[in-house]
């Protein structure tokens, strides 16, 4: 996925010593995001599905704001 300009954004897939898998969302050199651990690849799959569906329409909530 590429976000204004040069920027590259991916997901990165990984698996835990305990056979279970979560995903990060990054760009160039920062993490965005972590998942939850999912127990199978395509849950984690799905997972990744999910934000990529969802992330879009998603509303900014600031709850730093008094």
């Amino acid at each position: 996925m590429v976000v204004g300009g040069d920027v590259m954004v991916k997901f990165i897939i990984r698996r835990l010593k305990n056979a279970k898998y979560y995903f990060a969302l990054m760009d160039k050199c920062c993490l965005i995001m972590l998942s939850e651990v999912y127990n199978s690849k395509d849950a984690c799959e799905n997972g990744i599905k999910s934000v990529q569906t969802n992330a879009p329409i998603a509303i900014i909530d600031d709850q730093t704001e008094e």
